[in-house]
C-alpha cells in the first residue's frame, strides 16, 4: 500500500510519496529524515499546487482550520486515485482527516497519529529542499518565511473580523463603562452639592435630580441672581418658585466669583457625563436587542448585559445550565455557604429582573429558578441561531418581533405563573417594580418650603422681669437604667430592678411634703442596701456561670 503525506504550506498544497511503505512503523525514521539529504531520499514530491494570491491562501487556510475540504484540495487528491492499489494518506489535522474519509469519490484512508509529529516537523524544516518551486528565482528576494508571515498576519485579521465573540465584547465593555459612569456621576454630583451647598444649602433639599441641580448651578451662578433668572427650561414652575423663595432667605455663606466659576466647571462635567451615560444606555439597549433578543425580553437589557459580562461572553453563558444562570453574580456567597454548610443563595444578578422583583417571600426563589431555566434556553436560541443573511441562513432576515417571539412567549407564561402564585395581577414590563406592583420611581422634584425668619425667636428687649428660681425640695434620685447593666461573661442582667429604683411618683410626692432630715437619711440607706444586694446577686450569677463552663470543659476532655 503506497504511503502519501499531505503537507499544507503557506504557498500551496504538497503531496509527498514515501519510498519506504513502512516508514512510520520504524522506530528510527526520525533520525533518517533529520537532515535534508535523508528527507530527499525518502520523501519524493508527487504533486504541488500553488495558491494564486494571498486572498486564495487565506480562504484555503481558514477552511483547513475549520476542518473542511475545499474544491482545490479535492482536485489535488484525485491524482492519488489513479494509483492501482489502495493508498494511505497521512494528514496532520484529525478534523481534516475525518473530512477526507467522508468523501465518497475517493478510496483513500486518511490517517493521523501523534507519532507523525517528527515527520511533519522535518517537512517544515526542509521545505525549500523538498519543493524546489518555493525557492526564489534570480533577482527575487521572496522567501518562504516571508510568505508564512504574511499569511499569519492575514489570518489574524480574518479571525478578528469574523470572531463570534466580538459583539459580546461590545456589550461587556458597554455595561462595564456604564457601571463606571454611575460611580463617577455619583461622586461628582455629590461634590457639586456639597461645594455649592456652602453658598445655597436649601436648594439641595428642593431639587433631588443631579442633572437638574447641575444645570441650575450653571444657569444661575450666584444665589443673588435667582430672582431674575429664568429657569423654566430646567425646572417646573412650582419648583422654580420654591427655589427663588429659598434664595431670598438662604442661610448660606457668601463666595467669590472665582469660587462659582470653579463649581460651574465641575457642574459642566456632571452634565456631560449624564448625557454620555444616556447615549451609552440607548446603545446598550439596541445591541442587546440585536444580539440576545430573547434574553432581553425575559430579563431586560441591563440584567442580560450583566449576565453576559459575568460569564465572559454569550456563548459561555449559553453553555451554562439554568442553575448556574440563577446564581451568577453570587459566587462568593455560594462558596461561603458551601464552606460553612449553610443554605446556598437563590439568586444573583437575576434578582434585579422585574419578574423576581414583583415576587414576595418564598415565591422569589421559585420565580428565580423558573426564570433562570427559561433564560438558559433563550440564550441557546440567541447564540446558536443563524438568522437570515447576517448569519449563515439563506432565508430572509426576520424582524425584531420574530426574533424575540420565544422570549415574549416564555415571559407571558412566567407572568401567568407568578400571578397565580401571588394571587394578584402583575405589571407586565418594567425594571423598578416592587413586591406590591408599584412602579413609581423616586421623585426628581420635591418641594420643601424654605424656613422663614422667626421674629418670636429674637432676644428680649431688657425690660422683662427676672425669672424666679423654683425649688422642688428634693431632687429625684437617678435610677440605674435596666439596659445599661454591665455585662459579665456574656450574661446580661435584665431582671426587674425594683430594689434599685425608687418610684418617681413617691419621690415627687415626698418633695411636695418637705421630707425631714431623718427620712432622707433612711431613704439613702435603703438605696445603698438595695445596691449591695443587687451586686451580690450579680456576683453569685457570674460564679455560677464560671462553674458551668468549667464543668463543660471537663466533660469534653473526658470524652476526648
Amino acid at each position: 500500500m503506497p504511503l502519501f503525506i499531505l503537507a499544507e504550506t503557506s504557498a500551496g498544497y504538497a503531496i509527498f510519496k514515501s519510498s519506504d511503505k513502512k516508514l512510520l512503523a520504524r522506530d528510527d525514521y526520525a533520525e533518517k529524515i533529520k537532515d535534508a539529504e535523508g528527507a530527499q531520499s525518502i520523501l519524493h514530491l508527487k504533486q504541488f499546487q500553488k495558491f494564486e494570491n494571498s486572498t486564495m491562501a487565506l480562504d484555503e487556510t481558514a477552511a483547513l482550520i475549520e476542518g473542511k475540504v475545499t474544491p482545490m484540495l479535492s482536485s489535488l487528491l484525485e491524482d492519488i486515485k489513479s494509483e492501482k492499489k489502495a493508498s494511505s494518506l497521512v494528514v496532520s489535522d484529525p478534523k481534516l482527516a475525518n473530512a477526507i474519509n467522508k468523501l465518497p469519490q475517493l478510496s483513500i484512508k486518511a490517517d493521523t497519529d501523534s507519532n507523525n509529529v517528527d515527520l511533519f516537523r522535518a517537512i517544515r524544516t526542509h521545505l525549500p529542499s523538498l519543493i524546489p518551486a518555493l525557492l526564489p528565482a534570480e533577482g527575487e528576494t521572496d522567501h518562504p518565511s516571508s510568505t508564512s508571515l504574511g499569511l499569519a498576519h492575514g489570518l489574524s485579521r480574518y479571525k478578528l473580523r469574523f470572531s463570534a465573540d466580538k459583539v459580546d465584547t461590545m456589550i461587556i465593555q458597554a455595561v462595564s463603562l456604564l457601571d463606571d459612569l454611575d460611580k463617577e456621576l455619583n461622586i461628582y454630583a455629590m461634590r457639586v452639592k456639597e461645594w455649592y451647598g456652602w453658598h445655597f444649602p436649601e436648594m439641595a433639599k428642593i431639587i433631588n435630580d443631579n442633572l437638574a441641580y447641575a444645570k441650575v448651578v450653571l444657569h444661575v451662578g450666584m444665589r443673588s441672581r435667582c430672582a431674575e433668572a429664568d429657569m423654566s427650561d430646567i425646572l417646573p414652575e412650582e419648583i422654580e418658585v420654591a427655589v427663588k423663595a429659598a434664595a431670598e432667605v438662604s442661610m448660606g455663606t457668601e463666595v467669590t466669583q472665582a469660587d462659582i466659576i470653579t463649581v460651574q466647571a465641575l457642574a459642566e462635567q456632571v452634565v456631560a457625563l449624564t448625557e454620555g451615560r444616556q447615549q451609552l444606555s440607548s446603545y446598550l439597549t439596541s445591541r442587546m436587542q440585536a444580539v440576545a433578543p430573547n434574553l432581553t425580553a425575559l430579563v431586560g437589557d441591563l440584567v442580560g448585559a450583566r449576565l453576559i459580562s459575568h460569564a465572559g461572553g454569550l456563548m459561555n453563558l449559553a453553555k451554562s445550565p439554568g442553575s448556574t444562570v440563577q446564581i451568577i453574580g453570587a459566587e462568593k456567597a455560594l462558596f461561603r455557604a458551601l464552606k460553612k454548610k449553610q443554605d446556598t443563595p437563590k439568586y444573583g444578578v437575576i434578582f434585579h429582573a422585574s419578574l423576581v422583583g414583583q415576587a414576595t417571600g418564598k415565591n422569589k426563589g421559585k420565580i428565580a429558578r423558573m426564570l433562570a431555566s427559561k433564560a438558559a434556553l433563550s440564550l441557546r436560541v440567541d447564540s446558536l441561531s443563524d438568522w437570515g443573511a447576517n448569519g449563515e441562513g439563506v432565508d430572509a432576515e426576520p424582524s425584531e418581533e420574530e426574533k424575540a417571539a420565544l422570549g415574549n412567549e416564555w415571559r407571558a407564561y412566567l407572568e401567568r405563573r407568578l400571578s397565580k402564585l401571588e394571587g394578584r395581577s402583575l405589571v407586565s414590563k418594567g425594571v423598578a417594580i416592587g413586591p406590591g406592583g408599584e412602579t413609581k420611581q423616586p421623585g426628581k422634584w420635591e418641594i420643601k418650603e424654605a424656613r422663614k425668619y422667626n421674629r418670636d425667636a429674637d432676644g428680649l428687649k431688657g425690660d422683662e422681669p427676672a425669672a424666679t428660681k423654683i425649688t422642688t425640695g428634693l431632687k429625684t434620685p437617678r435610677a440605674t437604667p435596666k439596659d445599661k447593666v454591665p455585662v459579665a461573661n456574656g450574661i446580661e442582667d435584665h431582671e426587674d430592678d425594683e430594689a434599685m429604683e425608687v418610684d418617681e411618683t413617691e419621690v415627687n410626692g415626698a418633695g411636695k411634703k418637705e421630707l425631714s432630715k431623718e427620712e432622707r437619711k433612711a431613704l439613702k440607706r435603703a438605696e445603698k442596701e438595695a445596691k449591695r444586694k443587687h451586686k451580690e446577686e450579680k456576683l453569685k450569677k457570674r460564679k455560677r456561670h464560671d462553674d458551668e463552663e468549667k464543668a463543660e470543659k471537663k466533660k469534653k476532655k473526658s470524652k476526648a
